[in-house]
């Protein structure tokens, strides 16, 4: 066989193992978020968020659920201005701005909030987190388990993130704020907040956002925050 023959086996069979690198990549990418979604408990995050509310006088008096559903809008609302604002979360940023507060002379808890406000609080992933975070908080209240979306966030985030590729951000901020009214006489409120919950991973997943990952920073700097954050309600 000649030189220029032997070269161009040489390429195809490059180009073949190159291929064959990305499918594996790609399906093991896929196979890992499966995992990572089968492995979320959100009746276990439920009940942290409940009891970080109560710890905070949230429910220190009785909430109706218009009150509650009105919040989480709220929060949407924050993640539509935040978008408008094009406020996202910087991974690379965020490692440096951690490993640089790591040098100081800090508590660890103080060092946490730092990082949290400079890189990651009023971003569209932490308002996403903070509407989550609400309707896990009226879950609680309410006692609803959230089993439904647990076992159907593995098998079904796929779907709900590609309903969201012909709509604009704003849009589907729109469909998932407008949920309790559409479903309103024809699914039950423990359908309404389980589909709710579901909608926002959905869209985060569309937006290739780590929700997960960002509801436990959230979580975690909540219960570092003043009574009632410092609000009215």
């Amino acid at each position: 066989m000649e030189l220029v023959e032997l070269k161009t086996v040489r390429n195809i069979l490059k180009v073949d193992i190159a291929f064959t690198v990305i499918l594996i990549t790609g399906f093991q990418r896929i196979t890992n978020n499966k995992l990572v979604m089968n492995k979320i408990d959100l009746n276990a995050l439920r009940d942290r968020a409940y009891k970080t509310a109560c710890e905070h006088g949230f429910h220190d008096t009785e909430l109706s659920n218009e009150h509650c559903f009105c919040l989480v809008i709220s929060e949407l609302m924050e993640a539509v201005e935040a978008d408008r604002k094009n406020r996202h979360f910087d991974k690379e940023k965020y490692k440096i701005g951690e490993y640089a507060e790591c040098q100081g002379w800090l508590t660890n808890e103080e060092k946490f909030i730092n990082v949290f406000n400079r890189y990651i609080k009023d971003t569209i992933e932490d308002e996403l987190s903070d509407a989550v975070i609400r309707l896990l908080d009226l879950a609680g209240m309410r006692n609803i388990s959230l089993e439904i979306a647990t076992k159907e966030i593995g098998d079904c985030i796929d779907d709900m993130a590609e309903s969201c590729k012909d709509e604009t951000f704003t849009e589907s901020i729109y469909a998932i704020s407008t949920l309790p009214v559409r479903y309103d006489g024809l699914y039950d409120f423990h359908t309404t907040i389980n589909d709710m919950v579901l909608s926002i991973f959905g869209l985060a997943k569309h937006l290739e956002i780590d929700l997960l990952w960002h509801i436990e920073q959230k979580m975690k700097y909540n219960k570092f925050r003043n009574k009632m954050h410092g609000k009215k309600y």
